[in-house]
């Protein structure tokens, strides 16, 4: 699942490609997997998972995420726009 992703994707699809990537990398049921649910709180990764869910977004946009990019991330929706803003680039 390594294909990057194109600069038009709508962000729906963004959402499906996160709910493969939590659900393959750490065995997360896709249905929990809402814009709203809190990473951390709703979904469990603590901050190692954090950095393997970077780890990811990297190689879905094939760009280079700067530490700032991913601080503020809380929910999955704050993934989905981070992966947005890094295709806009």
């Amino acid at each position: 699942m390594s294909t990057i992703l194109a600069a038009d994707i709508s962000d729906t699809d963004i959402l499906e490609r996160l709910r493969d990537v939590l659900h393959g990398t750490f065995e997360i049921d896709p249905a929990r997997v809402t814009p709203s649910a809190h990473l951390f709180t709703d979904l469990g990764l603590d901050s190692i998972d954090a950095v393997d869910l970077a780890i990811q977004v990297q190689e879905m946009t094939g760009m280079r995420i700067k530490p700032e990019d991913f601080k503020s991330v809380r929910t999955v929706g704050d993934v989905v726009g981070t992966v947005r803003g890094l295709l806009e680039r």
